[in-house]
């Protein structure tokens, strides 16, 4: 999900693509919100607002909009999209009331901008009240998901250590959406090992291996990296001697949104 730069003039054309989510991010301020106000204030209003469910909305959330934007409370680190906390911060500051924030969401998702990188439709009727009541509950909120909230969305690289088997290790990309594998540490022996990377999640992630523990930095020599892949199993194989290494996805920028994790080979 890519909401829209309502920063430019009408007149001026929006790039499409990663590089016009960025701009708009660093672009953002106290005018941020005027053009999708006018369209919620203009009949895209929220109906049975009531009736929604944030723990549903948080997980459609990260799952359909997570690789694309930053929003804290979520724990997303979208690279293509506005950061959605600095996006409505100035209008928050300057009073703008969250019911706001929340019809301006849901007019986005119903309305996107045709030359942004937003599919159109990308949730639909409840589902898209749902994700709108949750960005406006938490965007530029202090503190943390609390309660069923907290445990909506399964946190990043939180599953157990990868461990090779039969010359076979298998690291899943998160299939919530966010930009992670679910383990961020794994074990193999010495010797040829085949990593398998499945993904589910419908974000194109790819796993790669290369020479020391880097974390966000690529510093060591690429060993070897499987194909791209949105929904299915990338596989690559590899000879790995003692020592540590860094597993990765090489995307742009969910390496640095915190897509890796330590291999150690003993």
């Amino acid at each position: 999900m890519s909401f829209r730069d309502a920063t430019r003039g009408a007149s001026e054309p929006t790039p499409a693509g990663p590089a016009r989510g960025l701009r708009g991010a660093a672009r953002v301020g106290a005018v941020a919100l005027v053009g999708v106000l006018t369209l919620a204030a203009s009949g895209c209003s929220v109906k049975g607002a009531d009736n929604v469910n944030v723990i549903v909305g948080k997980q459609m959330f990260v799952a359909k909009c997570g690789s694309c934007h930053v929003l804290t409370r979520a724990g997303t680190k979208g690279i293509v999209g506005p950061n959605l906390d600095e996006a409505f911060r100035a209008s928050i500051a300057e009073g703008l009331q969250r019911s706001s924030v929340r019809g301006t969401v849901e007019a986005q998702i119903k309305i996107p901008n045709p030359e942004g990188a937003m599919p159109k439709e990308l949730v639909k009727g409840a589902t898209a009240r749902d994700v709108a009541a949750y960005v406006a509950q938490v965007v530029d909120a202090p503190g943390q998901d609390s309660g069923l909230l907290a445990s909506a969305v399964e946190a990043p690289g939180a599953g157990k250590p990868a461990v090779e088997q039969g010359g076979k290790l298998q690291i899943p990309a998160s299939p919530s959406g966010q930009l992670a594998y679910v383990a961020t540490k794994a074990i193999a022996k010495p010797g040829p090992v085949a990593i398998e990377m499945p993904n589910t999640s419908g974000v194109s992630h790819n796993i790669a291996v290369e020479t020391g523990e880097n974390g966000a930095n690529p510093k060591g020599t690429v060993l070897a990296a499987s194909p791209f892949t949105t929904n299915g199993t990338a596989a690559v194989k590899v000879t790995l001697k003692p020592g540590t290494y860094t597993f990765f996805c090489q995307a742009p920028g969910h390496r640095a949104a915190g897509m890796y994790g330590t291999l150690i080979v003993k």
